[in-house]
């Protein structure tokens, strides 16, 4: 075998289900992801900001470099049909374990590999996620899948389901072909999104988008969104749902990715209770520990108030005295979402002690709601 193609089965060995090489050359997305970022459509990720040299030419992160190894790792999971109202919803790559530290393991080990076979005289770096790369279209020149139009990476074989990595080498490779857009004239992504994120095709407004309220917005979220996110309370995949292409998603063999007990629907009600001790257990080596405990107790706080059950009132009443103003805005709002008198007069007794400014909006615009 070639090196590429004993590099191609060692990744496959490792667990990754797509593998691809491309040419480590300036990227022409360079100047549509600036663009991008100058129209404000990355909102808080300012990290998304930085490096801009380096994300339109490869061979800024590796000195010399000639080829990137695209990766990708399946992760899907079934979800649950139709959760009741009382229970939230995870997108399904952060329901087991933190894909980060697995994926980065192999990584090391495929490295470890490449280096093995082609010398240790080799250059270069591997990166999950973390780096200053258009992974997406490295991925797409190297075959992996085209930029659908919801900008998930789409694979016709296997849907949009997977992670992405890469390692940028000095090392010059077989190039695969680069994959064609098979998207044609079909919107069911654009057409579902309940909080209008796609300016327009192949475009997402970060701003608008579910994931981003609920993962990287680290303050209050708009309020003319928060009935959009329904009982997403971390992450969204709403518009991976409706691809006709996921048909063919099967479930991820790698077992770290399978559910862990808890985060299949989990209770809503359970969920607002949880303090710091509770909610770093529940999720230790997860991603959901991004948003850190108050951004996540805002989410359940919204999608408790999206689920227009009075059965969440007590809950959410026990909620407006968290320590987090974050979670006791939102907590506020919630109430007001589903009124009734227990909830108006909790709102009146919060009001009587409030001291954060925010809250206190929060809480008479409740009111006013009642």
């Amino acid at each position: 075998m070639s090196l590429t193609e004993q590099i191609r089965h060692k990744a496959r060995a490792l667990g990754f289900t797509s593998v691809g090489f491309a040419p480590a050359d300036p990227l022409k997305g360079a100047e549509f992801y600036a663009r991008w970022v100058a129209l404000g459509y990355a909102g808080q990720m300012h990290y998304l900001k930085h490096h801009l040299d380096k994300r339109a030419d490869p061979r800024r992160m590796v000195p010399g470099a000639q080829t990137a190894i695209c990766l990708g790792m399946d992760y899907y999971q079934p979800t649950p049909a139709a959760p009741d109202p009382l229970r939230g919803q995870i997108a399904c790559y952060a329901r087991g374990f933190d894909y980060h530290d697995i994926v980065k393991k192999r990584l090391a080990a495929l490295w470890e590999f490449v280096l093995a076979a082609a010398g240790a005289h080799a250059k270069g770096r591997y990166f999950v996620d973390t780096a200053p790369i258009l992974e997406r279209e490295l991925a797409q020149r190297a075959g992996l899948g085209w930029w659908g139009k919801n900008t998930c990476l789409i694979d016709k074989r296997r849907g949009s389901y997977f992670f992405l990595a890469e390692i940028i080498t000095d090392l010059e490779l077989d190039y695969d072909e680069p994959a064609p857009d098979h998207c044609g004239t079909c919107t069911r992504c654009l057409d579902a999104c309940p909080t209008d994120a796609f300016p327009e095709p192949y475009v997402l407004d970060a701003r608008r988008c579910i994931s981003y309220l609920n993962i990287e917005l680290k303050g209050p979220i708009p309020r003319d969104l928060r009935q959009g996110m329904g009982q997403w309370i971390f992450g969204c995949d709403i518009c991976q749902e409706v691809c006709p292409w996921n048909r063919k998603a099967e479930p991820a063999l790698e077992p770290a990715y399978n559910s862990r007990a808890g985060l299949d629907s989990p209770s809503l009600l359970d969920l607002i209770q949880l303090d710091r001790a509770a909610f770093n257990a529940l999720f230790r080596r997860n991603p959901v520990k991004r948003p850190k405990r108050r951004g996540f107790l805002r989410n359940v706080a919204v999608a408790l108030g999206n689920s227009g059950m009075q059965a969440a009132v007590p809950a959410l009443i026990g909620a407006l005295d968290d320590e987090e103003p974050l979670v006791r805005g939102h907590v506020a709002w919630a109430l007001g979402q589903l009124g009734g008198d227990e909830a108006k007069e909790a709102l009146k007794r919060r009001l009587e002690i409030e001291e954060d400014a925010e809250v206190r909006r929060e809480v008479k615009d409740a009111l006013a709601a009642l």
